[in-house]
């Protein structure tokens, strides 16, 4: 296993716009570290930089400035054959007029070491519980989306690896594969601890697969560290708004004698030290919103049930302001009917409204 490390990686891309040359920072001055055996899931919004980043740490692309190294030693430094690099792409990328079988045994047959393929893939077809067996005579042309990610996952386990990199592999899928290539990768994954790095726009999935959560936004690292750190304690208004479903409220107010006052809710105490006037936007999640018998009013908009979850989201507003809230499937709640909301004080989160940074 190996330890990747990421020193001030930069990577800036030319590009034409109405006959005009721009430059585009795709990765912008990123630092991290991920231990051996460390799955990290990288996540973000499309044109993030997320895949430019995989690339630089497969070594596909060079940065234009900053280093990758591998356990401490420069990328630049190792033999594209001794990196151990296997890599599984969305389109799966398997070569179209090969049968699944050459695919995977690819690399060992450059090695003259044929002969250890089909113990290879016993073992993957084990951990699984899917026969892979009955792909290996088949091309691509004549596989099903989710097999061909199966194979090409078969195949980047078949490599003498020290990293796996992922770049969105299960996005083409539907719901139903998608979960059930979720389950079989958590297994590989356990079975082969190799230091992995998973890119995704999928919370479901970074949360199922992942050690940590590195979330990016234009080329830049926000914030890292587990999914409930980022949930329960985003450093910004970013991460507190893309980390989370349902989506947290957000609800615009200022400094009043050292507490938060909107236009509905109120009353809150914050940072002594912030000054009268200050704007400052307080957040909570869905689930920290209460029904009560007193309270904010509010007239219901909406009401979505989550069978698997339990729980309904029901949708309110007053005046300008709309909020969100979770309650139980069996409370009856009738659409444009008022009904009373109370805060948990406890999960307030507030942010400077201008830089978006948070506060307390």
């Amino acid at each position: 296993m190996t330890v990747i490390t990421l020193e001030h990686v930069s990577k800036r891309f030319e590009q034409t716009v109405l006959a005009a040359r721009q430059t585009i920072t795709a990765v912008d001055n990123i630092s991290l570290k991920i231990p051996s055996g460390d799955v990290l899931a990288i996540l973000g919004p499309s044109g993030c930089g997320k895949s430019t980043l995989l690339r630089l740490v497969a070594g596909i692309i060079a940065p234009d400035s900053g280093r990758v190294l591998y356990d401490n030693v420069s990328l630049n430094d190792i033999p594209l054959r001794e990196r151990g690099i296997g890599m599984v792409f969305q389109e799966g990328a398997l070569i179209p007029h090969w049968e699944a079988r050459r695919s995977v045994g690819f690399f060992l047959s450059l090695r003259k070491r044929e002969h250890e393929v089909p113990e290879r893939v016993r073992q993957i077809s084990k951990i699984t519980g899917i026969g892979l067996d009955d792909l290996l005579e088949r091309r691509p042309s004549h596989l099903s989306g989710g097999e061909r990610q199966r194979v090409a996952i078969a195949r980047a386990l078949t490599r003498d690896m020290r990293v796996l990199l992922f770049d969105e592999p299960f996005a083409n899928l539907d719901a139903k594969l998608r979960a059930e290539a979720r389950v079989e990768l958590k297994r590989l994954l356990n079975e082969f601890p190799i230091t992995s790095i998973y890119v995704t726009h999928d919370q479901i999935e970074a949360v199922a697969l992942s050690h940590r959560i590195a979330v990016m936004r234009a080329g830049r690292l926000e914030q890292m560290g587990t999914y409930q750190q980022l949930y329960r304690s985003p450093l910004n208004l970013f991460v507190a708004t893309f980390v989370g479903t349902p989506s947290i409220n957000l609800f615009e107010g200022r400094v009043e004698n050292g507490h938060w006052q909107g236009e509905n809710f109120g009353g809150y105490p914050v940072r002594t030290d912030l000054p009268d006037g200050a704007h400052v936007t307080m957040g909570v999640r869905p689930e920290f919103v209460h029904l009560a018998s007193e309270g904010i009013p509010g007239v219901v908009d909406s009401v979505m049930p989550f069978f698997a979850e339990r729980y309904q989201l029901v949708t309110v507003h007053l005046g300008k302001e709309n909020w969100s809230l979770t309650v139980p499937l069996d409370e009856r709640i009738e659409l444009g009917s008022t009904i009373y909301c109370t805060l948990d004080t406890n999960a307030l989160l507030y942010f400077d409204t201008e830089r978006g940074t948070r506060i307390g």
